[in-house]
């Protein structure tokens, strides 16, 4: 069980380190504009996706660390 969960565990992080450099951090920014900080900031499609899964590995990413310290 305890190596399943730390194949899991790399995995994840392997899968969460490439969504985090996938994403393009000044996409959101509206550089076209002097109040860029006033302007709402949405995310597209793209984007949207991304920072959709980039939570849920994190989600993942935490519960199965925290189960591999209780079962240790």
């Amino acid at each position: 069980m305890i190596e399943i969960l730390k194949f899991i565990e790399i995995a994840v992080a392997v899968c969460l380190i490439l969504v985090v450099l996938i994403q393009n951090k000044w996409t959101a920014l509206n550089l076209n504009t002097m109040s860029w900080w006033m302007n709402e900031i949405t995310r597209r499609w793209p984007e949207k996706v991304l920072h959709n899964i980039t939570v849920v590995l994190w989600i993942i990413f935490i519960f199965n660390s925290a189960s591999l310290f209780i079962l240790r």
